[in-house]
């Protein structure tokens, strides 16, 4: 059995994850500041809190004294300890490259300085949205080749020109599963956070002499996921305006696609790369591999209530959201010898019936979209 450092781990994955491991026989460390913006002013609820199987330390992953003291000792760092939301992180630049790059350079080199260490692996979660708007085709021209289009700007999307063209034809271009050896192309501050991520993550561990593995989320879901961020987690933002008998916005004109992926087959995933027993050393996608539109997933939402949809198409638009992405998993099929199995019914009823049961949080929607429309950052 392994000792691992969950940094992050009171988090939406980190718990659901903390618990997966604790039921493996594994001992687990976690380092996490229970950001009020993610918990609540007054977090709770943390079952983990009475194992003593779990440690647990209150602090940011910048505070250089408490990561080293997490990080004695550990067999395994599982890092995800991050800001996320792609509009906020537009006009918080200098809070998500302190958190994002600052921490993760804070743990690196501690590493790198401990002459005890005892870390064999870093796990770390890195996000699909390093791909930028991702890998498409043109059906018409060359069908075979792939081609990456650049970030949607802003006098496209006010012409609600929403799919990209082809620069040959003029055709819509058809979005293709991305592929880990597909080039990075972030679209936001967020994004790019990520990917520095990775690569210092790819650097310092080549050079110490540790086996990593990124795994490159897609849509994450389910139960335990925060209720009460207006900033990220359409599914979080839109089950808590079903249960206030709310319409549901949706930005563009719905027909946009993002791959949604269950958090246990995240956590499965993870558990996977942390017991892998051979080399990993590479990023891999982890995802369902299949594209949903916005309208889809919404529809599907309310049917989980059971409630009749109330869907509104706004036309507007945030800058820095992708068209389009879905996930290659090849790699993570062929590497951990996993696929996820949750099916989007099966996952959104169990989410509908978690969030059920949970108390009704504000919705804060509109705030969090004037507040990205004071900044230029969304617009119709």
């Amino acid at each position: 059995m392994r000792t691992i450092l969950i940094t992050g781990g009171a988090g939406f994955i980190g718990s659901n994850l903390a618990n997966a491991l604790l039921n493996k026989g594994h001992s687990i460390r976690i380092l996490d500041n229970l950001s009020p913006q993610i918990h609540g002013h007054l977090p709770c609820k943390y079952d983990w809190l009475d194992v003593s199987e779990v440690e647990f330390i209150r602090a940011s992953v910048t505070d250089v004294v408490q990561v080293r003291q997490a990080l004695k000792g550990i067999d395994v760092l599982v890092h995800l300890a991050s800001e996320t939301g792609t509009g906020q992180s537009m006009y918080e630049i200098s809070r998500y490259s302190e958190v994002n790059l600052g921490g993760t350079a804070v743990l690196l080199d501690a590493l790198a300085n401990d002459p005890n260490r005892s870390v064999k692996r870093i796990v770390l979660a890195s996000s699909r949205s390093i791909y930028g708007e991702g890998a498409y085709a043109c059906s018409k021209c060359e069908p075979h080749v792939r081609v990456y289009p650049a970030s949607r700007t802003r006098p496209q999307l006010e012409e609600h020109r929403w799919e990209h063209a082809c620069e040959k034809c003029a055709d819509p271009l058809q979005p293709t599963a991305t592929r880990e050896t597909d080039p990075p192309q972030p679209g936001s501050i967020y994004a790019a956070t990520k990917y520095a991520q990775e690569d210092l993550v790819r650097v310092a561990a080549s050079a110490l002499g540790i086996d990593f593995a990124v795994l490159r989320l897609q849509n994450v879901y389910g139960e335990g996921q925060s209720l009460n961020n207006p900033y990220t987690g359409i599914l979080s933002i839109f089950s808590t305006r079903i249960r206030r008998g709310l319409h549901l916005p949706i930005f563009e004109d719905g027909q946009e696609t993002r791959d949604f992926v269950h958090v246990e087959d995240v956590v499965s995933a993870f558990c996977r790369a942390i017991e892998f027993d051979g080399e990993i050393n590479q990023a891999m996608n982890v995802g369902m591999g299949i594209k949903t539109t916005v309208q889809q997933i919404a529809t599907h939402l309310s049917n989980a209530f059971g409630v009749e949809p109330n869907l509104i198409t706004t036309n507007e638009f945030r800058l820095g959201d992708i068209r389009h992405n879905f996930a290659d998993i090849q790699r993570l099929k062929n590497t951990l010898n996993f696929s996820p199995q949750i099916t989007l019914a099966d996952g959104m009823t169990r989410f509908a019936d978690w969030v059920s049961t949970q108390v009704l949080p504000k919705d804060q929607l509109d705030q969090a979209n004037s507040e990205l429309k004071s900044r230029g950052l969304m617009g119709k």
